[in-house]
């Protein structure tokens, strides 16, 4: 097995397994994952561990499941900041925001305060687009996620009804 396919089922399978052997059902644990994930892409940085725990909270969802997942895109969350970008923009028929890596990290190494300041539209875009693509994502993540919990759920034996 490959260290990236052993770091997967080891710090990923194992446990969303384990939490469905301890009683949690599919249902939220499917839940969970696909609003962890949704959430972990948010095209703002630093706000995704805070809102993902409030939705824990707020909807009484497994919250180690939730944040696995959170912590686990964050690569993710980077690679699709320009793609909801691009999305809101042609959106909100707004111009192209100028944006590489190089500049992203020049703006940051003068504050984030200032950062935030200049890329305020490019973040306003980026989560418009976002906006737009969360809630279908999340209905279909949770069904493929529910299949898939459900299959891999330990059976249970069935309650005896009491002899009358």
């Amino acid at each position: 097995m490959s260290r990236v396919a052993d770091f997967f089922d080891r710090r990923v399978v194992a446990p969303l397994l384990q939490l469905l052997r301890q009683g949690v059902t599919p249902e939220k644990l499917a839940l969970s994952v696909a609003l962890g994930t949704i959430v972990s892409v948010i095209p703002v940085l630093g706000v995704s561990t805070i809102l993902c725990a409030l939705l824990a909270v707020w909807l009484r969802l497994n919250m180690p499941a939730i944040q696995i997942v959170n912590y686990l895109l964050t690569p993710l969350q980077l690679v699709l900041i320009i793609p909801f970008l691009r999305f809101g923009e042609q959106l909100a028929g707004a111009p192209r925001f100028k944006v590489t890596l190089e500049s992203g990290l020049a703006l940051l190494s003068h504050g984030i305060v200032n950062a935030v300041r200049i890329l305020w539209d490019a973040i306003v875009h980026a989560t418009l687009g976002w906006l737009l693509v969360a809630p279908f994502s999340a209905v279909l993540l949770y069904f493929i996620f529910r299949l898939v919990f459900r299959r891999l759920a330990p059976t249970r034996a069935p309650v005896a009804s009491p002899a009358t």
